[in-house]
Parts: C-alpha cells; structure tokens; sequence
C-alpha cells in the first residue's frame, strides 16, 4: 500500500502525523479516566491501536509525531500536564512499528497483519519501558515501582489493545483503498 521511503520526511509526513496525533490525543481523552487498577496513572488506551496503525501505514516519522504530539493532546485535555518521558515514550511507540511500513504490503494478509501487531508490540515494549524507567529520574520511583506500577500494567493493556484493534483496522483500512482504487 506504501511505496514511499521508510524515513521520509515531507509534508505527507506532517500531514499525516497530525490527523494521528489529532485522533490518538482525542481518543486518548475520551478514555484516559478508565485507570488500570494497582497501576501508578496508567490509563486503559485503546486508542493505541490507532497509534500503531499510523506507524505500521505511514512510516516511523509519522507514529513518532502521532504519539509524542497525540499523547501531549490528550493529558492536556485530561488535565494532566505534560510529561515528556511519556509523550516521548508514546512516540517511540509509534515509531518502531513504522519500521516495517515499507515490508507491508497487504493489509488483509495474515501473516502481515501478525507481523505488524508483533512490531506493534515491540513498540509498546520499548516506549513504555522507556516511559516507566524513566519515572525513576522524574518522580523519584524505585525499580520495582516503574515495572510492576508503571511498565506491567501499559504493557499488558496496550497488547491486549493492538492484538484486538490493530487487525480489525488494517483490514479496515485495506478495504477503504480497494474502494478507492489504490
């Protein structure tokens, strides 16, 4: 579906990382009061799907935009504040699943679509335990606060998220542009 360079960066890349950070922050919004239990502020996002997806169809450039700006849109509008170690760590989380953006090809195929919610689980693993460890430095957490509070809890909720939403949005996704013609 995507003939373009994997770390290109033009308007295209803008563009499209706005309307993900504009849809990522809102969804984000409209979900960030239902808190993880036993978890330290960590909210159930199943908007992250959509994060993902924007990564996995646009390239690394745009799931770094969509996350880091998408994340600061949401806890602004929660009354959260800013916390760059998660805003950051949300943009690395759309950023590594954008590594594969040029090998997918075929957003119905299943072993595509395995492939991409495994990359999108890499994301999650690495961009929330960047999120987490760095707890450590801004909040002054221990070890085992930032994995068992922190990083646990995002990444069990988040795949559970992408496993779930991820395929239903590619296929989705993948039908829009048959109709389309491309």
């Amino acid at each position: 579906m995507n003939n373009n360079s994997t770390w290109e960066f033009g308007t295209r890349q803008v563009v499209y990382g706005a309307i993900g950070a504009a849809l990522y922050g809102a969804l984000s919004w409209f979900t960030n009061f239902l808190a993880i239990p036993a978890a330290g502020n960590i909210s159930f996002r199943p908007a992250v799907a959509v994060l993902i997806f924007f990564g996995v169809a646009y390239g690394p450039i745009v799931g770094l935009l969509a996350g880091f700006i998408g994340n600061t849109i949401g806890d602004q509008a929660s009354g959260y504040g800013f916390y760059w170690n998660w805003s950051l760590g949300n943009g690395l989380m759309g950023m590594v699943p954008g590594l594969i953006m040029a090998s997918i090809t075929d957003f119905k195929a299943q072993n595509q679509i395995i492939k991409a919610v495994g990359w999108g689980v890499l994301g999650i693993i690495v961009g929330m335990l960047f999120a987490s460890l760095t707890e450590m430095f801004t909040s002054g957490i221990d070890m085992a606060t930032a994995i068992t509070g922190y990083f646990v809890p995002t990444l069990i909720s988040n795949t559970v998220n992408v496993a779930i939403l991820l395929p239903i949005l590619m296929i989705a996704f993948a039908g829009m542009a048959a109709r389309r013609g491309r």
